[in-house]
């Protein structure tokens, strides 16, 4: 059950890919849920759980357990044009600026604030493990990373608990990364990207749930937080374990032209997030005890595929 002591959240983005098992896991718990939505009206949701526009955010926000913002527009949905890049930063700061706003509107904001961020905030490449104390990156990601957290840790000047998720590539079966990656395997058509060198930092969709409800409810859990798996691979052994999971073969195909297909198809998203990558451990939730479900990269393709 929630519990006299977490009763109350509400969620940002409970639409999305991960939003929407999160508000599923919090209901279940007894939890009470209201799930912001520019047209509420439309949302079919578990029961012990609401929707409600973003109109009346003060009131909505008053004396509530935790918020978990999840907002914003699909990083991999679209190729970035400047308006597409527009798109993504304001949905992400815009959003999160309004929600530090409305607190600041509060007789009692709430206790805490979980922000989505992303592992786009380090500096790729390499092999060496990076965890949360490494230092940011450059480029559109990184630039993004760096103006979200700003945006969320304004919430601590009133007294708020925040807590920033960098979440990396989320595994699922209903949409995100997973089918997109497995589709050409399936199909005979699988190779590995680039040097396939590259870190690809992952987690289970339902590990990162428990870890929203993990931050959102413990007092200990406060400032950044990596939501990936512990175990962390390249993007060709992942390819790899991928191509055996479905019984497929891989093609053998030269770095340099998957290299300079993936760019020519996706432009500037195509280095930020195939060809490039880092292996980011989740240090400071270990440290606190939190439990994967799904570890490793076995586990998980076993469960989701």
């Amino acid at each position: 059950m929630g519990g006299s002591d977490f009763n109350r959240v509400v969620v940002a983005g409970g639409t999305g890919l991960v939003g929407r098992p999160l508000v599923r896991a919090l209901a279940g718990m007894g939890v009470q849920v209201t799930v912001l939505s520019r047209n509420p009206a439309s949302q079919i949701l578990p029961a012990g759980a609401r929707a409600q526009g973003w109109d009346d955010l003060p009131a909505l926000l008053e004396g509530a357990d935790a918020i978990i913002n999840l907002a914003g527009e699909g990083i991999a949905d679209d190729r970035w044009t400047a308006a597409r890049k527009a798109t993504l930063r304001d949905s992400r700061i815009g959003a999160t600026r309004r929600l530090v706003a409305a607190m600041k509107a509060c007789g009692k904001p709430p206790a805490a604030l979980v922000n989505a961020s992303a592992i786009g905030y380090y500096i790729p490449g390499g092999e060496a493990a990076v965890d949360e104390g490494a230092a940011p990156g450059s480029g559109f990601l990184a630039e993004v990373c760096r103006a979200w957290e700003a945006e969320a840790m304004a919430a601590s000047a009133m007294g708020v608990r925040v807590a920033r998720i960098r979440i990396g590539v989320v595994l699922a079966r209903e949409g995100g990364a997973l089918p997109k990656m497995a589709l050409p395997v399936r199909w005979f058509a699988g190779c590995k990207l680039g040097s396939g060198t590259q870190g690809l930092s992952w987690i289970h969709v339902d590990d990162l749930v428990a870890m929203l409800v993990e931050a959102a409810r413990n007092p200990a859990w406060e400032g950044p937080f990596n939501g990936t798996a512990p175990h962390p691979l390249s993007h060709g052994a992942f390819t790899r374990l991928l191509a055996q999971r479905l019984r497929r073969p891989l093609l053998p195909v030269p770095g340099f032209l998957t290299t300079t297909a993936t760019k020519l198809l996706l432009g500037e998203m195509a280095e930020a997030l195939l060809l490039q990558g880092a292996f980011v451990m989740p240090t400071r939730a270990q440290a606190l005890g939190f439990q994967f479900r799904f570890p490793t990269a076995e586990g998980a393709l076993e469960d989701l595929l």
